[in-house]
């Protein structure tokens, strides 16, 4: 795992190649053990310059980049992991090429002299990478299926950045960090930026599953994977008679090419299903016990501590736990927004941190659960969302009069259950979609934020759109959001940088393209299953899993934040929302801002998500200056 920086363009070479260095600076956290650059001056006036930072994890003596082929024309910079590197490189051997070093980073360089473009479809893992081809004087990048490597760019007079991280590209002489106020809508209604668009003006993503080429001053995109949920499921059946061990032979496979590393590496063990089912393939293929690690707090209502313990017993894992406070988000968060360069959209960022940093006192490398109820359907919403249209179709009347005073009756708590209740409600699909987590509906933001340029008049107007193919079925329908934004957009980008933060590599069993479309050719009941969510998983591992695990209820990682938002930290709420020196008060009514802050503090209504979501675009524009 590493960082990747670069730049390709008519710039000033005395500032190109020393913003190359701040560039690769900026990034040193997700490489502190080595570093490299190639720089060259092309026809034209063009400058080229290249940049990595190494977390070495695989062929630690060798693994040195930029890394050329065999007469150095071809170079990469490559941030991730190729699981199938070593059967691609029996198979590019066997074609005549010659191999230098043992890792997986010179199999990309081959299997680009060997396949053009497409060697990405060659590749089992995640990555992004870039590779000048001298010859043909082209700049060819690329980044993984469902985007669980960062890549940003920016283009400058012409010339193409590109970077790991915003920070990088923000490092670069003449880039201003300017906040983008159309980026305010998206956020308040999504909690996070969904791509290409990200909080600062000139920033972008390149999207997951797409690569980028400049050639010749022109640059051209082009997406070469879509996930199979985004299609309607046709004729194109599982022909096998038992697809929950096919199910099983392909996870294991899955955790047991993640396993491979030159490093110790462990498991982050919540005690839920997912991260419990990576546990148990991992202990059948290590010969020691497999080192885990839990994170919780005091608050026994929110810790899961008890489920990882007994599943680290039963695994005979070497176990590791951390208990946080309330103290640790307040010292932790403005820094942990600085390493995420936007919002941290969900409280248990910090504790993912937090975990990784005491892991790399033990490991270097970890895997996780994450993507399991993304690819599996595995959250209240996959179930619900059969029953949105019916009761969206219900008059309107009735769901005021009747439903709504039933949903307000909920107790404080409830809030997943009053956000379940009221997204179902919400007619249009590309509204519903980002209300099943969102802080706020749009009726809600338009009373929320004041006139201004950051509200535009119909606030439908550019939402991003998530529908999948008509005709899909309901689950392959919320499916397909959650792999095209919430996964790559939030989920991915929390695990990615808070674990780069701590220098350690994250990776994720689950998802392995080869798992999604698998189960993506079955029949929707073999992900969802009435009221049981992950159908396939648990009938796969009910022979693996003790029961207790399999059959309780989904917690989820959750952050007592609403209790510490009347508690511990409602002097800080109020001093960044409401104090005279908040930065983004301007934005907001805020006689409507204040009400809210005072609804929840006084134990009306749990407004957690909302002001955490306020809280932290706040501590960007005090910690970027905006």
């Amino acid at each position: 795992m590493c960082g990747i920086a670069g730049f390709i363009g008519r710039l000033d070479s005395g500032d190109a190649y020393a913003g190359l260095r701040t560039m690769a600076a900026a990034v040193l956290h997700r490489g502190p053990d080595d570093g490299g650059f190639f720089e060259s001056t092309c026809p034209g006036g063009v400058l080229l310059g290249l940049a990595h930072r190494r977390l070495s994890i695989i062929d630690l003596a060798t693994g040195h980049q930029p890394l050329g082929n065999e007469d150095n024309t071809i170079q990469i910079v490559f941030n991730g992991e190729v699981y199938n590197f070593a059967e691609l490189r029996v198979e590019l051997e066997s074609a005549g090429h010659v191999f230098k070093t043992h890792s997986d980073t010179e199999t990309i360089v081959h299997a680009y002299e060997q396949w053009g473009d497409a060697c990405v479809l060659r590749l089992l893992g995640m990555f992004a990478f870039a590779i000048w081809d001298a010859p043909r004087q082209r700049l060819f990048i690329a980044r993984d299926r469902f985007g669980k490597k960062p890549l940003f760019l920016h283009e400058k007079n012409g010339a193409l950045l590109f970077a790991s991280e915003i920070k990088s590209i923000l490092a670069f002489p003449g880039v201003v960090a300017e906040f983008d106020t159309d980026s305010l809508l998206p956020y308040l209604t999504y909690r996070y930026v969904p791509g290409p668009q990200t909080m600062f003006k000139g920033v972008g993503k390149l999207p997951p599953g797409c690569t980028l080429v400049w050639d010749n001053g022109r640059i051209s995109q082009t997406q070469y994977y879509i996930s199979p949920d985004a299609e309607a499921r046709n004729d194109r059946r599982h022909k096998s008679a038992d697809p929950v061990q096919d199910f099983v032979d392909l996870f294991e496979d899955a955790v047991r090419l993640r396993m491979v590393s030159d490093v110790p590496f462990g498991a982050f063990l919540s005690g839920g299903l997912d991260s419990s089912a990576v546990v148990a393939m991992m202990s059948r293929h290590s010969q020691l016990p497999v080192k885990t690690f839990s994170v919780g707090f005091a608050d026994a209502a929110y810790s899961e501590l008890d489920y990882a313990r007994s599943v680290a017993t039963a695994f005979k894992t070497d176990h590791h736990e951390l208990q946080i406070t309330e103290a640790d988000i307040v010292a932790k968060l403005p820094a942990l927004v600085r390493y995420r360069d936007a919002p941290l959209s969900e409280p248990s960022d910090v504790p993912v941190y937090l975990l990784a940093e005491a892991a790399r006192r033990d490991v270097k490398m970890v895997l996780t659960g994450e993507g399991a109820d993304e690819f599996l359907g595995g959250y209240p919403k996959h179930v619900f969302e059969r029953w949105s249209g019916i009761y969206a179709a219900v008059p309107e009347w009735m769901r005021s009069a009747v439903f709504q005073p039933l949903i307000d009756a909920l107790p404080f708590e409830q809030q997943r259950l009053k956000t379940a209740a009221s997204s179902m409600g919400v007619a249009q699909f590309s509204q519903r979609m980002p209300r099943w987590f969102g802080a706020m509906g749009l009726p809600q933001i338009d009373l929320l934020l004041a006139d201004g340029p950051w509200k535009p008049n119909d606030l439908t107007a550019g939402l991003p759109q998530f529908d999948s193919t008509p005709g899909n079925s309901a689950l392959r329908r919320i499916l397909n959001f959650d792999q095209g934004s919430w996964l790559p957009d939030n989920l991915l980008e929390r695990g990615d940088r808070m674990t780069m933060a701590a220098s350690i590599e994250a990776r994720m069993p689950f998802m392995d393209h080869r798992l999604l479309e698998l189960v993506s050719a079955l029949p929707d009941r073999y992900r969802v299953r009435g009221l049981k969510t992950k159908w396939i998983l648990r009938e796969a591992l009910k022979r693996v899993l003790p029961e207790q695990i399999l059959e309780r209820r989904k917690v989820g990682f959750r952050v007592p934040v609403n209790k510490w938002f009347r508690g511990a930290l409602k002097n800080y709420v109020l001093d960044g929302l409401c104090g005279s020196g908040s930065r983004t008060r301007k934005y907001y009514n805020t006689a409507r801002l204040d009400a809210l802050i005072a609804e929840h503090i006084d134990g009306i209504q749990n407004h957690e998500k909302l002001i955490w979501t306020l809280l932290n675009l706040e501590i960007l524009h005090r910690e970027y200056g905006l």
